[in-house]
């Protein structure tokens, strides 16, 4: 019979080894979906498409509402040969746990679940609801989380905990928004030798990205650190002694709630006008538009996390604004700047990587305090 932690273990080793590469979310939502069922957890799979589906699940009743979500899809793993073991097989060594999503994040997943089991155990909680939203998509387009916000998963939720990892017990309550566009320049192409005679389509595009990235980098940094305009993917030619005639690029900017999304969006239409009046041909699609969030760092969540997490840190715990983005840009759309939200979960910020890591004691605290959390945020 197993103990306790290996059962935690075992879960945690069964969910790396499910491939949910930026697809395949269902055989995660089915796999929990049966480890709920044993556990008289009543939950729901939400289908989105193809093997794409989010996971909702509830313990306790009425209010006030714990909204707690986790991403079920991972990153691709690379190149397997520089990977010290296979990715999808978690293995331990010194104390640390290895897999592809071990730290982002089905170590968090698996803690929020194992500690919504193991109060259900005990009959808790007896006021409140502690609500699991397990989201699809959320490495590319967050299109899991888009779909909770939609049919109201949040409507009535008093409170929100992402636990994606947040830089060893570590916290956050803002984070930044991301902005994703892609541009097409068209041209007319022709032999080299008489460039004349055509229109290079990658001249323009340069031009208007550099020129937006030089004047993004003016704008004042906010609480959260400055804008970040990055051009992250240029196309453009066939060959070499050919004008090249379509040039794409795929741009992501950082935005902060001093400069936000729709600021972005406008200075880009305006710099995309001042180049097509000038003679370009430059059009620009919004491929995902997620804004800032900013609650206040001295919320009910953060403050209960401050309270429980230190003795597990060691150490008061930090609150800190993330550069990055979570499936909170949709699910805590429209909520005050008071609303209870925090991401706080297991990490060491191995996320992404070859070789992604996870002390074991950090996950197993994870469950354990988020009973704590569960329970300490219902009350209060």
């Amino acid at each position: 019979m197993l103990s306790e932690n290996q059962e935690y273990l075992k879960i945690l080793a069964d969910l790396i080894k499910i491939k949910s590469v930026n697809d395949h979310e269902l055989e995660v939502a089915e796999y929990l979906k049966d480890l709920f069922q044993k556990n008289d957890i009543h939950s729901e799979i939400l289908p989105i498409k193809g093997q794409r589906a989010n996971l909702v699940a509830e313990i306790g009743s009425g209010a006030p509402v714990l909204a707690v979500s986790g991403h079920m899809d991972v990153v691709d793993p690379g190149n397997l040969a520089a990977w010290d073991s296979d990715p999808f097989t978690m293995t331990e060594k010194d104390g640390k746990l290895f897999g592809r999503g071990i730290t982002d994040m089905k170590a968090g997943l698996a803690a929020l679940v194992i500690a919504m089991i193991e109060l259900k155990k005990q009959g808790l909680p007896k006021k409140g609801t502690i609500r699991l939203l397990a989201t699809a998509g959320e490495e590319v387009g967050e299109e899991g989380s888009a779909a909770f916000y939609r049919d109201h998963y949040m409507e009535d939720a008093d409170g929100l905990l992402i636990a994606e990892p947040s830089s060893t017990y570590g916290t956050t309550s803002e984070q930044k928004g991301s902005f994703d566009i892609k541009f097409t320049s068209k041209g007319t192409s022709v032999h080299s030798s008489t460039p004349e005679k055509g229109y290079n389509a990658l001249v323009p595009l340069m031009q208007l990205l550099n020129e937006a990235n030089e004047y993004f980098e003016t704008i004042p940094a906010g609480e959260m650190g400055p804008v970040r305009f990055n051009i992250d993917v240029l196309n453009g030619g066939n060959q070499i002694n050919s004008i090249p005639d379509l040039a794409t690029a795929l741009i992501n900017v950082r935005t902060i709630p001093e400069y936000d999304n729709d600021q972005v969006a406008k200075k880009i239409e305006s710099l995309v006008k001042t180049y097509n009046d000038a003679g370009a041909q430059i059009s620009t699609e919004i491929i995902m538009n997620e804004f800032p969030i900013a609650t206040s760092p001295s919320n009910q969540l953060v403050k209960t996390i401050q309270s429980i997490g230190k003795e597990y840190a060691g150490r008061e715990i930090v609150v800190a604004a993330s550069p990055g983005i979570t499936d909170a840009s949709n699910l805590a759309k429209d909520k005050p700047n008071d609303f209870p939200f925090a991401v706080y979960g297991p990490g060491d910020g191995s996320q992404h990587q070859v070789n992604e890591s996870l002390p074991k004691k950090m996950y197993l605290d994870f469950i354990e305090i988020y009973q704590k959390l569960f329970m300490e945020f219902l009350e209060k």
